[in-house]
């Protein structure tokens, strides 16, 4: 079986794949509350899957998956701060509270965007002094979301391309695939919602508990009104496919330039 893992790889397998393909592909994931019938790890799980399947079309070393990330303060409960989806009530998407805010339990990933991007400056470091030319970033959105804030300079201090799997900029509009993947899976769930428990299903089908769910809906900390039971390992395998193909031509393309 081809290796991929960077933790796996001897020193001339190393070189080898540097040399075929010298792109690292880095999941940045969370330990976060994704509701009662998904893994914490949901964010890094997917997103280590979803660049294992990039890496395998592409070229490339995947990394190992980075699990702090940045999200919004949202206050604090009993005297203790609250992050991201601590603060949903409900009202987000149906309307009403069904909640407090409050803290969601196992959730153990947060660090402000600041320390955040310090650690993802030497992390990139050192994948520009191993001899990468490029990196593929995938996974917790605010954590995707800061990279590319702050992608230009990014790039320009180590010398990297970055890559991620939502899209790109061309001639002033944003392409991305997204609406390719609604139309064909009708999944429109939010965080812990259909799509994540989709992308779960493909990968790793038997971390998902949907009987978890049961007289628990809507649920807390479960983004959007579309029940994750609408998701299957066949829609999650179409969105991840169709995901893999449009960043493995992004890489491939910008190889066969440069």
């Amino acid at each position: 079986m081809e290796k991929i893992l960077y933790a796996e790889l001897t020193p001339q397998e190393f070189r080898d794949r540097l040399n075929a393909r010298p792109v690292a592909y880095l999941p940045v994931g969370t330990l976060e509350w994704h509701g009662e019938h998904l893994p914490f790890g949901t964010d890094a799980l997917i997103g280590h899957g979803l660049l294992s399947d990039i890496a395998r079309k592409a070229g490339g070393i995947v990394l190992p998956m980075v699990f702090m990330g940045p999200d919004g303060p949202v206050g604090e409960a009993g005297g203790v701060p609250l992050y991201g989806m601590d603060g949903w009530t409900g009202e987000q998407d149906w309307g009403k509270k069904i909640r407090e805010p409050g803290r969601l339990e196992g959730s153990a990933y947060w660090q402000p965007d600041d320390h955040f991007m310090l650690q993802i400056n030497d992390i990139f470091a050192q994948l520009a002094r191993a001899g990468f030319k490029a990196v593929v970033v995938e996974g917790h959105g605010p954590s995707v979301g800061n990279i590319i804030k702050h992608g230009d300079e990014l790039e320009k201090k180590h010398g990297l391309k970055i890559f991620n799997c939502w899209g790109y900029s061309q001639d002033g509009k944003w392409v991305s695939i997204a609406k390719e993947i609604a139309e064909a899976t009708g999944i429109t769930g939010g965080h812990g919602g259909s799509g994540e428990t989709a992308g779960i299903m493909a990968f790793r089908p038997e971390l998902v508990r949907l009987d978890r769910l049961e007289g628990r809906w809507p649920a807390a900390g479960v983004g959007g009104t579309q029940h994750p039971n609408f998701a299957t390992p066949k829609k999650g395998r179409v969105m991840m496919d169709m995901t893999r193909d449009f960043v493995a031509e992004q890489v491939i393309r910008y190889f066969t330039k440069s």
